[in-house]
Parts: C-alpha cells; sequence; structure tokens
C-alpha cells in the first residue's frame, strides 16, 4: 500500500476560534464601542447641538451684558475757560483714573463764561466749570451727574488746600502728612466673597444643567433600547455590565467636553472685558470643580442608568425620574446656599461635594488637605454607587412587563 501524496503547494489558512483568554479581552473591550456609539450618535443629534449652542449663547449674552454695563467707559466733556479750569479738569480725571472709575473727564475750551453755559445748554459739553469767587462753580443742564461731581469736587478740594497752603508758607504734602490710610488684609489668601459666591453659582449651574440635561439622555437612551426589545439581542451577545460602562463613559465624555467648552468661553470672556483679577481668584475653584465633576457625574451617570432601566416605555421616565431630579436639584441648592459649618459638611458628601469643596477653595475657607480627603471619598462613594446601581440596572432592564421603582429594583435584586 502506497502512501498518499502530499501536495507542495500553499495551504488553506484556517480559522481557529479565540482562546478563552481572547473572547475575555475582545468582551472586555465592547464598552469602548458601546461608549464610541453614545458619543457619535449624540454629537449628530441636533437637539444635543441646539441646546449646546444656545449654552454657548446665553454664556456670550451674559458677558456682554457685563461687558456694556460696567466695562463701557463713558467721556464727559467740561466745559472751562483758561487754563486752571483745565488743570482741575485734568486733576479730577488723575483722581478717577486712580479710582478705576468708569468715567473719563476732558477739558473742553471755551472763550468766556457765557460760552461755557452756551456749550452745556446745545449739550456740547456736559457740565461747565467756572469761577466763584476763590472757588469754582459746577454747572448742569436738566441733571446731576454725581460721579462727575464727585471727582471734581475732589480736585477742587485739592486745589484749594494747595493755594492756601502756599499762602500760609507751607505745601499740600505738608499738610497731608499721617492722612494716609493703609488698608491691610487678614486673611489675604481668601478670595472676595462676592467672587467666591458667583464662583459657586457657576460650578452649581454647570452640574445642574450636565446632569438633567445627559442624565435624562441615558435615560432615554436606556429605554427606548428596552422598548424596542433591542436590549435583549445585546444582552444574549455582551455581559450588561460592558453596556452599562460604555454609556456612562460615552456620556461623561460628553458632559466633560461641553463643560470644558463653556468654561473656555467664559474664561475668553473674562480676558476680553478685562476681569483679569476675577478669573485669578476663581482659578483655584475651577482648578478643583474639574476632578469632583468627573467623579461626581460617573455616580449620577449610573443611577440615571437606572432610571432608564425601570421605565419599560419612554412615558414611564417622567415618573421614574423624580427621586434623581430630586436628588440633583438638592445637590444644587445645598451647594450654593449653604455656607459655614454646612457647607464644610457637605464638602465632604459625596455628589455634594462636587459644588461644595470648589466653592470652598474659592472662598478660601479649605485647606490644602480636605479637598484630598473630600476626592477620596467621593471615589470610595462613586465606586459603591456604581456596584449598587450595576446590580439594579441588570435586574430592572430584562423587565419589560412593567416599571418598577428604585425599592423594588433593590427588593429584587436582594432576593
Amino acid at each position: 500500500m502506497t502512501a498518499p501524496s502530499r501536495t507542495s503547494g500553499p495551504t488553506a489558512s484556517v480559522q481557529h476560534p479565540p482562546t478563552g483568554s481572547a473572547k475575555g479581552s475582545a468582551i472586555g473591550s465592547v464598552w469602548r464601542l458601546v461608549a464610541f456609539r453614545e458619543v457619535s450618535v449624540k454629537l449628530r443629534d441636533r437637539n444635543f447641538l441646539v441646546s449646546t449652542a444656545l449654552m454657548l449663547v446665553l454664556v456670550v449674552a451674559a458677558i456682554a451684558i457685563q461687558f456694556v454695563t460696567a466695562g463701557h467707559q463713558s467721556t464727559e466733556q467740561i466745559a472751562v475757560r483758561g487754563s486752571a479750569g483745565a488743570t482741575v479738569v485734568n486733576a479730577a480725571e488723575q483722581l478717577a483714573d486712580a479710582a478705576d472709575a468708569k468715567v473719563k473727564l476732558e477739558p473742553q475750551q471755551a472763550d468766556s463764561a457765557q460760552d461755557v453755559k452756551d456749550r452745556v445748554s446745545s449739550g456740547k459739553a456736559d457740565a461747565g466749570l467756572l469761577r466763584d469767587g476763590d472757588g469754582w462753580r459746577l454747572i448742569g443742564k436738566s441733571s446731576r451727574h454725581t460721579e462727575v461731581a464727585t471727582y471734581l469736587g475732589a480736585a477742587v478740594q485739592q486745589d484749594a488746600v494747595r493755594r492756601n497752603a502756599k499762602a500760609h508758607g507751607t505745601t499740600l504734602a505738608e499738610l497731608q502728612q499721617g492722612s494716609q490710610l493703609p488698608y491691610d488684609l487678614l486673611s489675604p489668601d481668601h478670595a472676595d466673597e462676592g467672587a467666591a459666591r458667583v464662583g459657586g453659582i457657576v460650578f452649581g449651574m454647570l452640574f445642574y444643567l450636565a446632569a438633567l440635561l445627559f442624565g435624562m439622555a441615558i435615560a432615554n437612551s436606556v429605554v427606548e433600547e428596552k422598548q424596542n426589545r433591542i436590549v435583549e439581542i445585546i444582552a444574549s451577545a455582551i455581559p450588561l455590565r460592558q453596556l452599562l460602562i460604555g454609556k456612562i463613559v460615552g456620556n461623561t465624555v460628553l458632559a466633560l467636553g461641553q463643560v470644558v467648552l463653556l468654561s473656555l468661553v467664559g474664561i475668553g470672556g473674562l480676558l476680553v472685558t478685562d476681569n483679569t483679577d476675577l478669573l485669578t481668584q476663581m482659578a483655584s475653584g475651577i482648578g478643583w470643580f474639574v476632578p469632583f465633576f468627573l467623579i461626581g457625574f460617573l455616580a449620577l451617570a449610573a443611577l440615571w442608568a437606572v432610571v432608564g432601566a425601570l421605565a419599560t416605555r419612554s412615558e414611564d421616565v417622567q415618573s421614574t425620574s423624580a427621586p434623581m431630579t430630586a436628588l440633583v436639584a438638592i445637590v444644587f441648592f445645598g451647594g450654593i446656599l449653604t455656607s459655614g459649618a454646612t457647607q464644610a459638611a457637605l464638602s465632604f458628601v459625596p455628589i455634594f461635594s462636587t459644588i461644595a469643596m470648589p466653592a470652598r477653595m474659592l472662598s478660601g475657607d479649605a485647606s490644602w488637605w480636605e479637598p484630598l480627603v473630600a476626592l477620596a471619598i467621593a471615589l470610595a462613594g462613586a465606586y459603591g454607587i456604581l456596584r449598587l446601581a450595576e446590580r439594579m440596572y441588570r435586574t430592572a432592564l430584562l423587565q419589560t412587563s412593567h416599571k418598577l421603582s428604585f425599592r423594588q429594583a433593590l427588593r429584587q435584586e436582594a432576593e
């Protein structure tokens, strides 16, 4: 018996089934595909794009209003006769500039006292400055300009003291000796209370909007897949944990990106309106807000996924989301309305610390180690919330007969 002959040509390739480790690795990376799908779908969603554009418009509009009302500097023409009046107006302008006032005073030469009055009456000048014996007299048309009167009055007082000092053989510097008022700060590292309050409100609004907008998007995405029975096909192909992780990561990336975009626009607005001092004061709070926001949103995103899993139809989301909507509102108002010991306590509570701790850092009330401890507690709390949310999500997702509540999902998971 002869042995079968062997062909010398190339052999056909054989497809081997993936080994256990390769299969586990493939399944373990499915969440990336889910996250990418969440991001790509959302970036093509008209509602998401319109809402983001609307928020950008609101930020730009707020900056523009602030620039027009607070940043605009008005120029006031003061009609004078001769060099003495011009000297007083220039001195008043220096005082206004030193006080960073939003008014600029410019002298306007007139030929006579009557010409000064005519210029004011015709509107060519905003006010007039005339000699009145040894002093000066300020005239206007129909109303008093308080800011102009303040700085011109101070300049006239300086001029009178200087002339009187010269008449008595002394100088203005000698008369003013000991009149300076130094201003020492007991806590120079603390930010301005107004800036700290504004910063806390901004942090709260960013977190509140992101938690509601993206939270409802996560819930609606989950319930749509459940209502269309697509989730049953997905559950047979990949672990539900991978599906949950992908949804959380994808929406967290989008939320963080939106917050960063709005923050950059706001920072640019502060630079354009020459509010660099306010930006410097808020820098520490902004630096801490980003990591606290990331951790807090991860925890809330997992709970919002549970909200969608509890429902069986899109209409059910309104009722299943009520506890989450209340929680987000409580976190928001707790972060912006509390102060002192209450705010300090909330700054160590997971999710609440997202607003409270950056606000405390902004006001300078927290020591250097406190945000580090609060961040560690927030991480531990987020991990616990994620594990609990995962179990409720798995329990409720395949329940299609009727909607569940958080309490029912917990009870069924325990059983």
